[in-house]
């Protein structure tokens, strides 16, 4: 795992870590979209660009200010 790819996973936790109960069911779909598929959410969530991606932009972005 690169350093990028670290960075990627501390952003995604603290999103987590900070999402409201809508936002958390919305990851919660897409977990499980992801174990049916037999794929790691992790990976996925790191190596897309879908909507999950702009939550952990925007949750970033509010931490910094």
């Amino acid at each position: 795992m690169n350093q990028t790819e670290r960075e990627l996973l501390q952003k995604l936790d603290f999103m987590i870590l900070t999402a409201s109960d809508e936002d958390l069911k919305k990851i919660q779909e897409i977990d499980l979209k992801t174990q049916m598929d037999g794929l790691s959410f992790y990976d996925v969530f790191v190596n897309s660009k879908f909507l999950a991606n702009k939550i952990i932009t925007q949750k970033t972005q509010e931490y910094r200010k």
